[in-house]
């Protein structure tokens, strides 16, 4: 566990350091993010705000990992490229979106589609050249072998959890300090299982992310955008698959969850009604904030919820 927290310590500064040349680098040229008009009227004061900074996170945990984790464990190429794959179609969507007045980036048809082949690549290589096929269902310790039943699992997860972080990265910090804790339960997770490398991957995202906070946090200078959303929520899925925890993704990932699922119910409840709103606006963070909650109140108890529900997680797990 020390080289895992060490390799993460070593990730935050590298990510720091070049935080601010990045942002310099993103107001020169004015990359700056665009506000939904239908969003809370709050947020027309984040106009502008500089985006892609995603890229810090997944630039900076891929540079730590091939200089001191990769050697110790070549399996750890699967969750590195994951982050490099995702993070490249959310970077795409970003530039696209950044084009002109109405640019709306990748339509939602390209980018499931290439969400889809990147989810599909990695669960086929995870499972036919890792031979990683297991999961164990809470309190139970022995492994369940699902065969190539793992494919599509594995699939349906990477593509779930991606847009689950991409929906819940709609206020400052909230997105990344959830996935933080994540990262930082299925380290420990990882660790417990004597899977080393793996757990300092897990700690090399979180000293990623700590950094990228720095900028992010309120009133943030800089967002992470699809570029770091995306690529954030697709590993979290493989390393849960790594770990053969999947099942506790739902647990430990509890916010990005309940902000899918906000959506979904959302987009139901108004079909069903014709025109009528289950919330007030969704994702969720939206709806408590029409309620009168402000937005670090928001921000601030989801992560109280992510850090409870992971706490839970872990303990399923050891169980």
């Amino acid at each position: 566990m020390s080289r895992a927290l060490l390799v993460g310590g070593i990730t935050f500064f590298v990510a720091f350091l070049c935080g601010y040349p990045l942002l310099w680098g993103l107001r020169r040229f004015r990359v700056g993010k665009k506000i939904r008009l239908e969003g809370p009227d709050t947020h027309v004061q984040k106009m502008g705000t500089p985006t892609m900074g995603g890229m810090l996170i997944w630039t900076s945990a891929f540079v730590s990992t091939a200089a001191l984790n990769v050697l110790n464990n070549p399996s750890i190429i699967v969750p590195m490229m994951t982050t490099v794959a995702t993070g490249l179609v959310g970077t795409l969507d970003d530039i696209l979106g950044l084009m002109g007045d109405s640019a709306d980036g990748l339509s939602a048809r390209a980018k499931m589609g290439g969400l889809c082949l990147v989810a599909i690549g990695v669960a086929v290589v995870t499972y036919a050249v890792l031979n990683f096929d297991i999961i164990y269902v809470p309190t139970i310790r022995a492994p369940i072998h699902i065969g190539a039943w793992f494919i599509p699992l594995a699939a349906l997860a990477i593509i779930a959890a991606a847009n689950a972080v991409n929906l819940t990265d709609g206020l400052d910090s909230l997105a990344g300090m959830c996935a933080m804790v994540a990262f930082a339960c299925y380290g420990i997770i990882a660790y417990r299982q004597g899977q080393e490398p793996l757990a300092t991957f897990c700690f090399t995202v979180v000293g990623a992310l700590i950094a990228f906070l720095w900028f992010n946090a309120y009133p943030a200078q800089l967002f992470m955008g699809d570029t770091g959303s995306l690529s954030l929520g697709a590993t979290l899925a493989i390393v849960a698959l790594m770990t053969g925890h999947i099942l506790l993704l739902p647990i430990i990932g509890f916010v990005f969850v309940a902000e899918a699922a906000s959506v979904i119910l959302q987009v139901f409840f108004f079909k069903v009604t014709h025109g009528k709103r289950l919330f007030l606006m969704a994702p969720l963070h939206h709806h408590f904030e029409l309620l009168g909650w402000s937005e670090t109140q928001v921000s601030q108890r989801f992560w109280l919820i992510s850090m409870l529900t992971g706490m839970i997680g872990i303990a399923l797990a050891l169980i």
